[in-house]
């Protein structure tokens, strides 16, 4: 607690991991653009940007700025989708709360989940949840969830929607139309539901492991590796995805 507390209230220490969050969470969005790029999307031009903007994540002077940056490559990365997405369902940008369409439905739906996973991943440990470096920390949530899972909704979350939307495993039927689509009906809450568990535990070969680990597994490292960076000064490297 005394760590954590620490490299919070040190600016530099904090910026540092901040960054890191960032410069992984934006390589694992730009990895998602190369991967439909390959499949003949048109994406080259928001690829581009995206490789700039990156480029000044670590200029960043504080977390103001630091979030500015992340902005800007989510607005270019939302974009993108309209192209990704092999459904007309009319995404213009990202709209939290509330979310104003379909899209910015099923969004808030899978990353509020993916909140969930990590923060059941942080309970496992001493870290406390409410102690955070790029989301500003509030007694009222636990912003160290939201932290750790910029790195992982470009992974989990949006392959999935992409995966779901292009197979019309989601269309806009599984929304309420009279409450400008708002609402995800039941059942496909369910399957989303259940599609994320299964995502889950699927796993792949890790490179440093030599072992097959689940995603979940993914994010319990990951929070071994800020502890380490907390109470070893083993520097934190943000999980980058390889596949």
């Amino acid at each position: 607690m005394v760590k954590q507390v620490e490299h919070y209230s040190n600016r530099k220490k904090r910026l540092c991991i901040a960054q890191e969050f960032i410069e992984a969470a934006s390589y694992n969005i730009h990895r998602n653009l190369t991967y439909y790029k390959n499949r003949g999307k048109e994406l080259e031009t928001q690829m581009g940007e995206i490789e700039y903007l990156r480029k000044q994540i670590k200029l960043s002077k504080d977390i103001n700025e630091l979030m500015g940056i992340e902005g800007n490559i989510r607005k270019v990365y939302y974009d993108c989708w309209n192209e990704i997405i092999n459904q007309d369902i009319g995404f213009k940008k990202r709209i939290k709360n509330p979310p104003d369409n379909a899209i910015n439905s099923l969004i808030s739906y899978v990353n509020t989940i993916i909140y969930t996973k990590v923060l059941s991943e942080i309970y496992k440990t001493q870290l406390n949840p409410t102690i955070s470096y790029l989301h500003e920390p509030s007694e009222r949530r636990f912003s160290l969830c939201l932290d750790i899972a910029e790195i992982f909704k470009p992974i989990i979350g949006d392959r999935l929607i992409f995966s779901m939307l292009n197979k019309k495993q989601i269309t806009e039927k599984d929304f309420e139309e009279g409450l400008n689509f708002l609402y995800i009906k039941d059942k496909a809450r369910k399957e989303i539901t259940k599609q994320i568990d299964m995502r889950m535990q699927t796993t792949v070969k890790h490179k440093k492991l030599g072992r097959e680990v689940s995603y979940e597994y993914l994010i319990r490292l990951e929070v071994y590796k800020l502890i380490k960076h907390l109470t070893e000064n083993i520097p934190y490297e943000g999980f980058r995805i390889w596949w």
